[in-house]
């Protein structure tokens, strides 16, 4: 990973809340997001000077590459990707690179991997009374945890990957795994509508205050237990009769 990112002001790197003036220091893009969980300082470029060294390179790419990828016959973004790994990147660093100053290089390794989570995007969504959380028109079930019975009302974190698949976080615990098209791919999730072993191992009235927290269609179930009227011959203790068979007295 690297210090810094020097960058121009585009809507995709900074929100700039009134034009012209400088970009917020509190509200991130999705960019600035994921350089700030990676530890990156993002600059935003105020000069002319600064806007010339990217509008320069942007010049070079645009104008000699789509020539370049003509003149090797390239027709497909497979063989494009391919085409500036094995050749155009290497030619472009030899004709334009500079040699530095100094040796060594100043990136750090991620040893932790950090980028998998950072590089990504990231919103923020309240799970629904029926404990699932809306993404792109589609509702994600969540299945149960050990944590706890359900997450209604909890706001979690979902984590939308390149490849189209995500992931639904509470703090650092990841809830649930779905593919692109909605279907939940996580491997060790239990069946929804089992009751969970450390709720079933506990005495009734333990389960009866678990049920608070229980999922919607559990709760509801759960909570009508004890609480229906009984009838009236039941609620009342039965009159103390008199002994027939005791003696009358005189």
């Amino acid at each position: 990973m690297f210090c810094a990112l020097y960058t121009d002001r585009g809507s995709h790197y900074f929100l700039t809340p009134k034009a012209g003036e400088k970009v917020s220091k509190t509200q991130q893009t999705q960019v600035g997001r994921a350089l700030s969980h990676l530890g990156i300082e993002h600059i935003a470029a105020y000069s002319p000077q600064a806007r010339g060294r990217s509008e320069r390179l942007f010049g070079t790419l645009q104008d000699r590459l789509p020539k370049e990828l003509r003149l090797a016959g390239i027709k497909t973004v497979e063989a494009a990707n391919a085409w500036l790994k094995a050749h155009y990147i290497a030619e472009h660093n030899a004709a334009f690179a500079i040699k530095a100053e100094q040796q060594g290089t100043a990136f750090v390794a991620d040893r932790h991997e950090a980028w998998r989570e950072a590089l990504c995007v990231i919103e923020e969504r309240t799970v629904a009374n029926d404990n699932t959380v809306a993404w792109k028109g589609r509702r994600l079930q969540l299945p149960e945890s050990r944590l706890r019975p359900h997450f209604v009302r909890a706001l979690v974190r979902v984590h939308e990957y390149p490849d189209g698949t995500v992931s639904v976080f509470l703090g650092p615990h990841r809830l649930a795994r779905f593919s692109a098209n909605g279907q939940q791919i996580s491997p060790d999730a239990s069946q929804p509508g089992s009751v969970l072993g450390a709720v079933k191992d506990k005495p009734w009235r333990a389960r009866k205050r678990a049920s608070l927290t229980a999922p919607a269609r559990a709760a509801v179930e759960t909570t009508r237990v004890g609480t229906e009227k009984r009838a009236s011959n039941r609620t009342k203790k039965p009159a103390r009769r008199a002994d027939q068979t005791a003696p009358s007295m005189a």
